[in-house]
């Protein structure tokens, strides 16, 4: 890209983006706008696929079925409308793209999981038996 263009686009890059990877399990808040009120509305579902790496124009898909009908929303990660992204569940997937989980059912469209808690990965252990001997 043009470093003219960078320069102009740094100050709109968000900073504070997790590490999404396809199947992981995430909780978008977004800012909605009705009348002159404003409130923040939260999308959880299963990110299928992240597009166009770290630029500007970067999205992800999040995938949630909804009393038996799969609903699908495009969010850009960069965009002021959304307030933050949270990753509630790590997902283990071997592709890119998960499009495969739209037609799947059922146990097919599980994937495995890792539950990610961040509180639990910055402790250190208190009672920790080694340290004694």
């Amino acid at each position: 890209m043009n470093t003219k263009t960078e320069k102009f686009l740094q100050p709109f890059l968000k900073k504070d983006l997790p590490n999404l990877r396809p199947g992981d399990t995430v909780r978008v808040y977004q800012k909605i706008k009705e009348g002159d009120k404003e409130r923040t509305q939260i999308f959880e579902g299963q990110v299928l696929c992240r597009k166009h790496g770290k630029e500007m124009g970067s999205t992800i898909t999040v995938r949630k079925v909804i009393s038996g009908v799969g609903v699908e929303r495009i969010f850009p990660l960069h965009s002021p409308v959304i307030e933050k992204i949270e990753i509630s569940k790590k997902g283990k997937a071997r592709r890119a793209k998960l499009y495969y989980l739209r037609k799947a059912k059922g146990k097919r469209a599980k994937l495995r999981r890792k539950e990610f808690v961040e509180a639990a990965a910055n402790e250190k252990p208190e009672n920790n038996k080694m340290e004694s001997r």
